[in-house]
């Protein structure tokens, strides 16, 4: 598995602006069948002729590059067309919902529900949705899904994604009850920040940076780590896995976070088993604990049923690639979002869900 899949998901959705909290790889920059295109509001201006060798003070001089257009303002969407919702369900209010839940967090973001179609599938509605920015720095764009008849999926390429209008109530609702990985925060589930990783991943080992301002700055938040090994790609990822369940168990949160830091500070001790060894009981002493006791303690079936136990709940939830971080329950490539997006994208679901972590 490529750990920056998700990170390639998030960025084909978002498109001309930062969708970065929907992972849906789907957006087209053409029209749809049945719907009109949005008019090109951005597009630029052709370069200005040269100007004469007289031109007043202010003024284009020759050969200087043109200066970059102006914002044009937002997209005129056409008016949707009645005869385009021809399907029963999804309502527009429902989609509005949804798109609201993942893109409310960005004021420039706008969106017009442009065509709610029946297909020959029973049940099964096509949603063709047109996207702007209110700044008109970002060419308008058209998205398009399959709605499916349970009113809580939709397909989006070759996803299947969490849909109404709160989509992230069911994966929250998971989380809360078996994402029991070890903490840092409080105790309190209402703001809760999990964390699936692997030892050896290098975009994990860059988003720690991150999670450790996201410590220091939601001290009401729970932040949770959770096992997400990839061995195919990383060996010693597990074993490194296996050494953080046993440090959890033995000395309890405190000793983790110590230890994972240690781990990924000499991630690049994980490149061999021998390297792995050393690497691991360094950072497990570094936790206050003995080496010998972990070494012992991850060799047990109890344990790798742990680790697996992690693995399977990220799997349900959709997770297939690290690092991802489950902000009640909402899925966001960490290592790819810079951090004041990060903050932004937190305290929009954060209020949505009537909590604070700060």
């Amino acid at each position: 598995m490529k750990e920056r899949s998700l990170i390639r998901l998030s960025t084909r959705f978002i498109g001309a602006a930062a969708l970065i909290a929907l992972f849906v790889p789907v957006l087209q920059a053409v029209a749809q069948q049945h719907v009109p295109p949005a008019p090109d509001t951005t597009s630029e201006p052709s370069a200005p002729t040269q100007q004469p060798s007289d031109t007043a003070p202010g003024d284009q001089q020759p050969g200087a590059p043109p200066a970059a257009p102006a914002p044009s303002g937002p997209p005129v969407f056409p008016k949707p067309d009645p005869a385009n919702f021809t399907a029963v369900a999804p309502t527009k209010e429902v989609v509005d919902g949804f798109l609201q839940a993942n893109w409310g967090y960005d004021a420039d973001r706008m969106w017009q529900v442009q065509a709610i179609l029946k297909t020959p599938a029973d049940g099964v509605s096509k949603v063709i949705v047109l996207i702007g920015d209110k700044t008109g720095k970002q060419k308008p764009q058209v998205l398009s899904f399959f709605a499916l008849p349970d009113g809580k999926h939709i397909i989006s390429g070759e996803d299947i994604i969490n849909f109404g209008a709160n989509p992230f109530a069911d994966a929250r609702q998971q989380l809360q009850q078996h994402a029991n990985g070890p903490y840092r925060g409080a105790a309190s589930k209402d703001l809760e920040l999990v964390e699936f990783a692997d030892f050896q991943c290098p975009h994990c080992k860059e988003a720690q940076a991150n999670m450790e301002k996201l410590a220091a700055d939601y001290p009401k938040a729970r932040i949770v780590f959770e096992n997400y090994p990839i061995p195919a790609a990383h060996p010693q990822a597990l074993n490194a896995a296996e050494y953080g369940v046993c440090v959890t168990k033995l000395g309890g949160s405190s000793a983790f976070f110590q230890f994972a830091s240690a781990v990924f500070d000499g991630q690049d001790g994980l490149a061999t088993p021998d390297g792995a060894t050393l690497t691991l009981n360094s950072a497990t002493t570094k936790a206050g604990l003995d080496p010998a006791k972990v070494a012992a303690c991850a060799a047990t079936p109890e344990v790798k049923a742990d680790v697996e136990a992690s693995l399977q709940l990220g799997k349900d939830l959709g997770v297939n690639e690290v690092p991802t971080l489950m902000i009640n329950g909402r899925a966001l490539p960490v290592a790819a979002i810079p951090y004041d997006l990060l903050k932004k994208i937190i305290d929009y679901q954060a209020k949505a869900d009537g909590v604070s972590g700060q």
